[in-house]
């Protein structure tokens, strides 16, 4: 990540020592240096914080704040996404399963109701076929 056309300049070390300078009790400034010296680098969010403290400091050279800007708006902005909306489980018609039953009480390895009792078992809708399926095994059966 270190892609730094001068790598003995460092605008952003520059800026956090001058702010940490001009107000030494800065707990988030102290905490800014400690994570870019550990980690080598600041997020757009942190980086945002940064120049809205350093912007106050007045032997800040404005230079380094439009720098610090410029890289600023180089990084990416990261979007949460939204919830996705829970849409309700479709109601079990039960007189399909009551169907379903009522066969396999008779014929208990009826393959072709054992694979719609899975499918019912597993709340996926069944489809016009699978009813009329259903019905006609209902006739012919019971």
């Amino acid at each position: 990540m270190n892609n730094k056309k001068k790598p003995d300049v460092d605008v952003i070390m520059d800026i956090l020592k001058e702010t940490l300078k001009a107000n030494p009790a800065a707990a988030f400034v102290e905490s800014l240096l400690f994570q870019y010296q550990e980690r080598g680098g600041l997020s757009k969010k942190q980086l945002e914080g940064l120049h809205s403290k350093a912007s106050r400091v007045s032997t800040i050279a404005p230079g380094k704040l439009a720098t610090l800007e410029a890289i600023i708006l180089k990084r990416p902005t990261r979007y949460k996404s939204t919830m996705p909306v829970n849409i309700p489980a479709p109601v079990k018609d039960t007189a399909w399963g009551d169907i379903i039953e009522a066969i396999l009480q008779k014929y208990p390895q009826h393959k072709r109701v054992l694979f719609l009792k899975a499918r019912y078992d597993n709340n996926e809708l069944l489809s016009a076929m699978d009813k009329t399926e259903l019905e006609r095994f209902k006739k012919i059966l019971l």
